[in-house]
């Protein structure tokens, strides 16, 4: 069926940002914006997600030109769901912006930035059009790295270096994929794609074009061997970008891996024993990455690794249970790594340092903010019945089905040792007593009561989201259970494309 409403996310944010590039000066303006823009944006997702979960799939081609010939933008069930968490991360990340950043940081063009970012992503989840997701996909590079260089110190340009150069390469495998697909194809359309794809006789070079693809999308997913960018970039900009980048951009890639190699590349046994490799090592090397690490955000970078692993895993095993594993795992995923970092935030405003040697007794003197960072850390662990312990019953289910034993191995490893590293983390930051040498930069006790409010707010609406997803699992099981069948079956999304214009 189609639908203008499709764009109103995309149009939302992006309309937010012009506004606030009119009030660059004014950053009281642009924080009441960005917090507006926000709540707007949320209440557009909701609204969208509603309208495809109880009338089916949603279309909208650009200029009123019919598939596949023009742009066309697509509103499934697994886009809707994914603007929709992007929107609560984006009305979170935005009221601890407020608060969170100084106002010189503000001035360099933070909040009109940040919506671009957050446009891009919504972007590039609706969209139906392979080249258009790549430019989506520059979008959000391009607003990514002004956000990691906001503030110009050493640490950041350095991190950002490494994030740009790595994102570059990841743009050049996937714009190279794309123009060997179109060349054998003669069409950018996803869903006439999927029908095209099945008339080549070359099956060799549809295998080599694939791999372009994952290494493209592997990149941006921070996957093994291609990973070592992400912890060295994460922990540099200020918490507010590191929520958001820890939470969605990592996702964009998973996204990308679940569209293509369920609509183009149906996963033949090279490409699944491809992915299920990489997914192991990428566990082990997060899962022993983190295990090292004293640092909270490096710690948390490396549990964004070991965690994009299970994920790839469930794609690797190709079958309805095991995308109902990945999908719900990805809904839990941008919930929690977006609080996560926001949690980092708030304990380097408490303490002025984000290393757990210089950290102690925050459970004693912040009782209620700590028990609401251990809902968040007990859904990350996935202590049964929070959000973190579902998804893997699905993956565990599927991989003993499948005899994917060294992938149970890694998924058993890789969540005792998040459980060790957080645990560690607990005792470190919350329980001990502070080392008495060191001397504690509270910044948040002399802040007035609003701004403390609004510092924590986000973070408890997180958990409440985090704890909605655990202990509400019959409905999210419902929801990914309509997606896998559409990732196994795309035959709704291609009749939704090229079958129904009119309304």
């Amino acid at each position: 069926m189609i639908d203008n409403h499709i764009l109103a996310p995309i149009f939302v944010q992006l309309f937010t940002a012009i506004i606030q590039l009119m009030c660059w000066r004014k950053t009281l303006t642009q924080r009441y914006l960005s917090v507006g823009g926000s709540l707007i944006g949320l209440m557009v997702a909701f609204r969208l997600f509603n309208r495809v979960y109880e009338g089916g799939i949603l279309t909208l081609n650009a200029a009123n030109w019919d598939a596949p010939f023009g742009i066309v933008f697509v509103a499934d069930l697994l886009s809707v769901t994914l603007v929709l968490l992007t929107s609560i991360a984006c009305f979170a990340v935005s009221i601890f912006s407020s608060v969170g950043l100084s106002r010189q940081r503000m001035l360099y063009g933070y909040f009109p930035i940040f919506h671009f970012l957050i446009m891009g992503l919504h972007g590039a989840f609706l969209t139906g059009d392979i080249f258009n997701l790549y430019v989506y996909f520059e979008v959000i590079i391009i607003s990514s790295f002004v956000l990691m260089t906001l503030g110009g110190r050493k640490a950041q340009l350095e991190g950002a270096v490494k994030y740009m150069a790595m994102n570059i390469l990841a743009s050049m495998f996937f714009l190279t994929g794309i123009g060997i697909l179109y060349g054998i194809t003669g069409s950018l359309n996803m869903a006439d794609l999927s029908i095209r794809i099945q008339e080549v006789q070359n099956k060799a070079l549809i295998g080599i074009t694939s791999c372009f693809f994952i290494i493209g999308f592997g990149i941006k997913s921070a996957v093994f061997p291609l990973y070592y960018w992400l912890p060295s970039s994460y922990h540099t900009p200020p918490s507010a970008v590191a929520a958001t980048f820890g939470g969605l951009l990592t996702k964009v890639g998973i996204y990308a891996m679940l569209r293509v190699f369920s609509l183009i590349f149906i996963p033949d046994d090279f490409t699944r024993i491809l992915l299920m490799v990489i997914a192991v090592l990428t566990i082990l090397t997060g899962a022993f990455g983190a295990l090292i690490k004293t640092n909270i955000r490096r710690l948390f970078s490396y549990l964004i690794v070991c965690h994009i692993g299970f994920m790839i895993g469930g794609i690797a095993m190709f079958s309805k249970v095991a995308l109902m594993g990945a999908v719900f795992y990805l809904i839990h995923d941008i919930m929690v790594k977006t609080n996560m970092f926001l949690i980092a935030g708030l304990i380097r405003q408490l303490r002025g340092t984000m290393d757990m040697n210089k950290l102690g007794g925050l459970y004693s003197e912040y009782p209620k903010i700590s028990l609401i960072v251990a809902i968040v850390l007990f859904s990350l662990v996935g202590i049964p019945p929070l959000s973190g312990f579902w998804p893997k019953v699905f993956l565990f289910q599927e991989a003993f089905s499948q005899h994917q034993y060294f992938y149970i191995a890694a998924l058993i490893i890789g969540s005792f040792v998040t459980l060790y590293v957080i645990a560690k983390m607990w005792s470190e930051v919350f329980w001990k007593n502070p080392p008495a040498s060191e001397g504690m930069e509270n910044l948040f006790a002399p802040m007035p009561p609003y701004k403390k409010i609004l510092m924590v707010l986000p973070i408890g609406l997180m958990a409440l989201a985090t704890l909605y997803i655990g202990l509400n699992a019959e409905a999210i099981v419902k929801v990914t259970d309509i997606i896998s069948t559409q990732l196994m079956d795309p035959s709704a999304y291609i009749d939704a494309v090229l079958g129904n214009k009119t309304d």
